[in-house]
Parts: structure tokens; C-alpha cells; sequence
């Protein structure tokens, strides 16, 4: 920093009167500077710890008592950092009064978290939330641990899990695809090849064989599940005209492949989907609020990338639909040196290479670092914002936002939104149908509830006719689609 880039701060501070994620203002009167200097080093912008302004008199220009002696203060507690902090000082005079700036360097991601030595790793070391110093949890040091010390969590043998605890066809099918074009493999027994791949470590199942061949693996590890939950607004809290919290809220469980079934499922029957019919043609085209590609991409990254170490396997993934947008939000931020900036343009190290490796065996993903930018030219060949990826406070979180308007030379029919069940019991009353016949096709067991939730609404925005409108409640009612929707 020059001390004309100095002036230009402390002008810009003095009239918005407010610190950020990367400043710190102190009057040079406090003497710890211990957290800020942890806090800027943990972070990948670094930070800016400036000196002659007092913030309890509104950001006032009060200067340094001593520029000098506080130099060597800050070099100081520097020196008493865990790794030493190297700060860029840069001193400047004005009306006889000296202000004074530590420009703090991000330090290595394998060398975090820095932290007071007087504290200790545990106490000392803190990371910058908006405009304070806040301690790091247990989980954010480990998480630094676990890159540094390359623990393979995926491959953490599960105590209380034996042979019994794994579906016996689904391993041969693994088996057999691995075998594939292997000959090497080929040469071994099945129990040989288990532990090659570390599906078998020190004899108990490894938690990726659980999470993938364990027909229940909630028994051994409740929370590794996925929570998805509607929201009727764009904020949890938001309750509709009926006063619910949630429009559909459901835990989905079972293997990985099954929780990414039935959350692709869940976002499916509470997104709405449009008809569309260009003028020019008369073709129809149906156009869901996101692509599934998009979404598809979305769950895999936190299903295979999410951490499963014991710090966070009482921690679920979620999804969140709001009116606005949609959140895919799984514990463990990114991994590694990888930062926001850089996905989707460098290879990342990988926080679960077995399990990835094995869903990339099992064809249910392809493991080539694909996945981000899928995501991005799939929304935007849908004509969706581009997604939007936080990682922080030891969780990563993809952010998915509808599309704002259709193109003006397309007409919408219905005028309407619908979801794609909805849209689905449009295109089975194409013929008349009755509601037992309904709730069968879309294996509902309650045909009341089944009604209630998707029949009636349809019925009163004039999308379903009903056969004999003066007995709605008839046995024999019969449900058409109206003629707008063909």
C-alpha cells in the first residue's frame, strides 16, 4: 500500500464510518491485536488493520501516540503468531497527526489455522465474520487438520458394521462392473478386491461401502441423510395465507443413490413448470423453473464432496425451495486450496476420492470435474441466473435462482405455473379419469389427501374440468383437462 492509497483510506473510512470483512480500524490505544492478525491470516483476502481513527467517536482522525514504538508492538505480536504474521507497514503524516496501516497476507491453506501461541491452536485462532473476529469452532481447525494430514474420512471403517451389514447382489454388481476391462483384477477374489478398494478397511465395512451397499445406512449414521423442505416465501420463517411454515417438508433417506432419487424427485413435484407455445411454429415446449441437469449436478456435489467425518455426521444435507430460489447446502466448505473463485476452472483436490471413484464405477456420476460447469451453461441455456457458490463457517452451499420473465415472443399456456406433478395429472386427463384412477397412476395410497393437495387446486384455476360439475363430490366424478392446456 502506498500513502497515497493510505490517504485514500482513511478518507473513505472517516466519511462511511465502517470496518469490513477485510478492515479493521483501531485507535492505537488497544494493544491485542491477536485476533484480527489471526483472523486476516485465515482468510483468503487477507486483511488491513489500520491505526488513527477511533471508532467509538464516530471514526474520528485521532493519529498514533507513537508510530514508531507502535511498529514495533505490531511486529511483536506478530512474531507471536503460530505460523509468524509478515505485515506491510505503511506509515503516513497529515496536520501533524500520523496514521499507520498492517496489510495482514492470507497465509497457505496447509498452514492454517494461525493463532496466538499464548492461547494455543484451540483458543487462539479466530476468522473474520463481516466486521468481527469470531473464534474458529472445533470443526473449521479440523478441517485445516484433515487437508494438511490427508485423513481419508470416505475410508473410516465403521465399528459397529459387519459383512452382514451389506447387500450382497448390489456388491456383485459392483464387482462385476470393476472386473470390466480390469484383467489384473480379474486374478482376485472378491474379498481381495473389497479391500483393495478400500470397501473393506481392517475388516469392518469402510463408511463409503455403507453409504452405498447398506440397505439402510441411516442405522449406523442417522443424520446422513437429506432434509428438504418448501418454503411459501423467500426467507425461512415466511408462512403462507394458512399459516404453514413448510409447503412440503420430507427427510430422505437410504444409499446415496436412493437420497439423490428421491431428493431430484422432491424438487421435481414442488418446482413449477411452464407450457410454452411458439407463435411462429405452434410447437410446445414445456420449461421446468430449473434445469435438471442443474439440480442433478447440484445434489451429486454434495452428496460425494459433503465431509463425513465424525465432526459432521450428525449434520444433514439440505435443500431448500424458497418462491425465488433454490439452496443444495451440505457440511464441509471447500476442500483444500480450492477457493470460490476458482471452481469450475482448476482441478480441486478431492475430499472423498474413494467414494467418488466408486460412483463413477457405478455410473452414477462421471468424476471428471464436470460438474460446476455443467451447472453454469446448463442455467444459462435455460435462461437462469448464474448459480451462486458460498463456502463458509464449514459449510458449502450452491444457490439455484429461477428464471425472472419468459422471452416476450412466447405465450405461456396456462398463463399459470404449474408443478411438474401437477403438469403430470394434466397430460393422464388428457382422457377422462376419476380420482381413484388418478391417485392409483401416481401411487398415492390416500385418495383425499391425494385430491386436496394437487386434484381440487387444479380444479379451481379451470386446468381440470370436472365431468358433473353439480356433484363434485360424486364417486363416479370424472376429471378432464381443460381444452386451453392441449
Amino acid at each position: 500500500m502506498t500513502t497515497a492509497d493510505l490517504k485514500a483510506l482513511i478518507e473513505r473510512v472517516a466519511t462511511f464510518r465502517t470496518e469490513s470483512q477485510t478492515l479493521e480500524v483501531k485507535a492505537a490505544h488497544e494493544g491485542n491485536l491477536y485476533n484480527s492478525l489471526s483472523s486476516f491470516s485465515n482468510q483468503d483476502e487477507g486483511g488491513v488493520i489500520l491505526f488513527g481513527l477511533d471508532e467509538s467517536k464516530g471514526f474520528a482522525k485521532v493519529g498514533v501516540y507513537d508510530p514508531f514504538d507502535l511498529q514495533n508492538k505490531i511486529v511483536e505480536q506478530c512474531n507471536e503468531m503460530i505460523p509468524k504474521v509478515r505485515p506491510l507497514i505503511t506509515l503516513y503524516e497529515e496536520d501533524g497527526m500520523y496514521f499507520l496501516s498492517a496489510e495482514i497476507p492470507a497465509i497457505d491453506s496447509v498452514d492454517r489455522p494461525c493463532y496466538y501461541a499464548g492461547k494455543g491452536r484451540l483458543k487462539g485462532s479466530y476468522i473474520r465474520v463481516g466486521q468481527s473476529d469470531e473464534p474458529m469452532t472445533e470443526y473449521e481447525i479440523f478441517s485445516y487438520e484433515a487437508f494438511r494430514k490427508k485423513y481419508r474420512e470416505d475410508i473410516r471403517p465403521v465399528q459397529r458394521a459387519n459383512d452382514a451389514s451389506l447387500d450382497k447382489d448390489a456388491l456383485q454388481r459392483y464387482l462385476l462392473k470393476l472386473r470390466q476391462n480390469k484383467p489384473n483384477l480379474s486374478k482376485l477374489d472378491d474379498q481381495q478386491i473389497l479391500n483393495l478398494m478400500s470397501m473393506i478397511v481392517d475388516g469392518r465395512p469402510s463408511i463409503s461401502a455403507i453409504l452405498l451397499f447398506c440397505p439402510y445406512p441411516q442405522a449406523y449414521f442417522p443424520q446422513l441423510a437429506i432434509t428438504a423442505i418448501s418454503v411459501p416465501g423467500t426467507m425461512m420463517g415466511d408462512t403462507s395465507m394458512y399459516h404453514e411454515r413448510f409447503i412440503d417438508n420430507k427427510r430422505l433417506e437410504g444409499s446415496l443413490e436412493e437420497m439423490l432419487t428421491g431428493a431430484l424427485t422432491f424438487i421435481m413435484n414442488n418446482m413449477k413448470v411452464s407450457t410454452i407455445v411458439d407463435p411462429a411454429t405452434g410447437k410446445r415446449t414445456d420449461s421446468a423453473e430449473y434445469p435438471m441437469v442443474a439440480v442433478r449436478e447440484a445434489l451429486l456435489n454434495a452428496l460425494v464432496h459433503r465431509d463425513y467425518s465424525m465432526h459432521t455426521e450428525g449434520m444433514p444435507i439440505q435443500v431448500i425451495m424458497y418462491t425465488d430460489r433454490m439452496e443444495v447446502k451440505n457440511p464441509g466448505g471447500l476442500y483444500g486450496r480450492l477457493t470460490v473463485d476458482q471452481l469450475g476452472k482448476v482441478q480441486p483436490d478431492t475430499r472423498n476420492p474413494v467414494l467418488a471413484t466408486t460412483m463413477e464405477i457405478l455410473s452414477l456420476t462421471e468424476n471428471r470435474y464436470s460438474g460446476i460447469p455443467t451447472i453454469y451453461s446448463s442455467m444459462r441455456e435455460a435462461g437462469n441466473p448464474d448459480p451462486v457458490f458460498d463456502s463458509s463457517r464449514g459449510f458449502f452451499t450452491v444457490t439455484l435462482y429461477k428464471r425472472a420473465f419468459l422471452e416476450d415472443h412466447h405465450r405461456s399456456i396456462p398463463s399459470e405455473d404449474i408443478s411438474a406433478i401437477e403438469h403430470s395429472i394434466l397430460e393422464f386427463c388428457k382422457v377422462p379419469r376419476t380420482r381413484a384412477e388418478l391417485a392409483a397412476h401416481f401411487s398415492f395410497k390416500s385418495v383425499s389427501y391425494f385430491y386436496s393437495k394437487h386434484v381440487l387446486p387444479l380444479v379451481e384455476r379451470n386446468l381440470l374440468v370436472m365431468g358433473n360439475p353439480d356433484r363434485p363430490k360424486s364417486t363416479n366424478q370424472t376429471y378432464t383437462t381443460a381444452s386451453s392446456f392441449h
